[in-house]
């Protein structure tokens, strides 16, 4: 029976690790009562009783979280921004050319952003293969549900005599400053891109889209089609051009735990396009997804595909 703690179980991307793997065979869940889920020696004796702990908390709130780690068993899969970069967590997104292995045999893995994802599922495989240059100025926009800012901006999506501006699609991340470039740049081996995330009136699913101009790559459409074919072969990722009569829903992969990566455009100016749920492999499915990995099972198990 692996025992597993989820620290910050009441956040979005906890309920959902929870929902997954309440009902698993070969799982006992460790629980923390109201009271004490954010008394720091409940937590120490939680996560060093767990075979695997995920940390959805800040990230003030995860560092603190590793420091309380003595046993050396224990899996620690953090959710938050506070060890991507960090060389000596493995980078949980198993699909990449060596990150599986990486994942398999590690005891800290740091997983993905869910913008990042979708940002790097489309440009990593084309930077490896030098069909972008690692000089290139690119920029990306992001379509996401409002349950990727968490409770607070989930509470208020679904009040009551919300604000109206809360009607139409907002852009953030405005400073050229947001929390998931920095692994966006060091995953693709780039500099930073010029990205422009958009959280619109719904609640989940995520939509990322790297517009190129063919002067920028060295490969056609449909060469590109094949290298995302052949480079996404195990995993939850894979290359699908379909749309719904000309148009791409970002809602389209709500409630599933995959990724679909999409070319549109023409021969002049192409559209890369990577449609997931936020939730998913955004976050939660994402981090089941590694824990799989580490203790042998099927990438999919517990997962909705």
């Amino acid at each position: 029976m692996t025992k597993v703690f989820i620290d910050g179980s009441s956040g979005t991307t906890g309920l959902r690790i929870h929902d997954r793997l309440k009902d698993g065979s070969g799982f006992e869940i460790i629980r923390l009562s109201e009271e004490s889920r954010k008394d720091p020696e409940a937590r120490r004796k939680a996560i060093n009783e767990s075979d695997v702990t995920f940390l959805c908390l800040p990230d003030a709130a995860s560092i603190e979280a590793v420091s309380f780690v003595d046993n050396d068993d224990t899996v620690i899969i953090d959710t938050s921004t506070a060890h991507r970069t960090n060389d000596a967590w493995a980078y949980g997104f198993p699909e990449l050319e060596g990150y599986r292995s990486k994942v398999r045999a590690s005891k800290r893995i740091a997983n993905p952003g869910c913008h990042a994802s979708g940002f790097i599922a489309l440009v990593e495989p084309l930077i490896r293969k030098g069909i972008i240059s690692k000089d290139a100025e690119l920029s990306a926009f992001s379509l996401t549900g409002y349950s990727g800012g968490g409770k607070k901006m989930i509470a208020e999506y679904e009040s009551e005599g919300r604000n109206a501006l809360l009607d139409a699609p907002r852009q953030y991340g405005i400073t050229q400053m947001h929390k998931h470039l920095p692994e966006m740049s060091k995953v693709c081996g780039i500099k930073e891109p010029v990205f422009c995330p958009i959280v619109a009136d719904y609640y989940s699913g995520m939509e990322v889209t790297v517009p190129l101009f063919a002067s920028q790559i060295s490969a056609s459409p449909e060469e590109i089609k094949d290298i995302y074919s052949s480079y996404y072969t195990d995993g939850l990722v894979s290359c699908d051009d379909s749309a719904e009569e000309g148009f791409m829903s970002a809602s389209s992969m709500s409630g599933k735990d995959t990724m679909k990566l999409s070319v549109q455009g023409n021969a002049d100016r192409i559209l890369l396009v990577s449609r997931f749920d936020n939730l998913g492999k955004g976050a939660s499915g994402a981090a089941i997804q590694n824990m799989n990995i580490v203790l042998g099972l099927e990438d999919s198990a517990g997962l909705v595909l």
